[in-house]
């Protein structure tokens, strides 16, 4: 009987996001994602370009550190300022639920990242099976908050004690003995669940009403195809229910 090989969860991530890529066409407006599965579609991208097997490609990164990915690879980078039509967007995820609504923002560009997706005709989320979830929230790991600095413990007091997050604990985000602070000059309030979140609806916009809230990592009704490599080989899942129209 044949050895079976234990792929790492990088090589996972890696199978996730040259899948990806195969949505990529020559001419496209592509958004480029953060984090460690994004990144390794945005080095496929380049990879493309360079062979020529990809031409006329215009990148629009999430976040500055995909900026400066895609920029050492060479791939034509533009804002939605100048670009507000993408044709497609390729991005990690924290959290999957059944329905492919998503948990993002743990590499904290969660607004961005929102902003980009929101402006692409296609959504393409890459993971590996560890982010599979039953609820959102059901992985007792961070769902971000972005909020603007001023008076931010009295923001951070007041989303805790939100009727559809009740229970949860939130705790500001710190890189060392100072906040984090967002490419967009703001903070990060994390939230954890026990169990996952009731009614995410709910939650987004009972967040979304509080001042002083910028944007949230709940990424709902927004994805169209979700990618997930896992010992098995790599699946395609795309949306049961089509998503609401922006």
């Amino acid at each position: 009987m044949a050895a079976t090989t234990q792929l790492s969860q990088d090589e996972l991530k890696k199978q996730a996001a040259w899948k990806a890529v195969e949505y990529v066409k020559s001419g496209m407006v592509v958004g480029l994602g953060t984090g460690s599965t994004a990144a390794f579609a945005v080095d496929r991208i380049g990879q493309l370009l360079k062979e020529g097997k990809l031409k006329d490609i215009i990148g629009v990164p999430t976040s500055i550190r995909t900026y400066e990915q895609a920029k050492s690879l060479g791939i034509p980078l533009a804002t939605l300022d100048s670009q507000p039509k993408l044709q497609v967007a390729i991005d990690g995820a924290d959290e999957v639920d059944p329905n492919l609504d998503v948990v993002k923002g743990r590499g904290g560009a969660l607004l961005r990242e929102k902003m980009v997706e929101m402006a692409s005709d296609i959504f393409v989320c890459i993971v590996d099976d560890s982010k599979m979830v039953t609820g959102l929230g059901g992985s007792k790991l961070a769902m971000p908050v972005e909020i603007v600095q001023f008076c931010h413990l009295y923001t951070l007091e007041r989303l805790k004690n939100l009727p559809a997050v009740k229970g949860c604990t939130a705790k500001l985000r710190m890189d060392g003995d100072k906040p984090y602070v967002t490419d967009n000059h703001n903070f990060i309030v994390d939230l954890y669940f026990e169990t996952p979140i009731q009614d995410s609806q709910a939650a987004s916009k009972q967040i979304l009403d509080l001042e002083g809230v910028v944007d949230h990592g709940l990424f709902l009704d927004m994805v169209d195809v979700c990618i997930i490599a896992g010992a098995n080989g790599v699946e395609v899942k795309e949306r049961p229910v089509p998503k609401k129209k922006h």
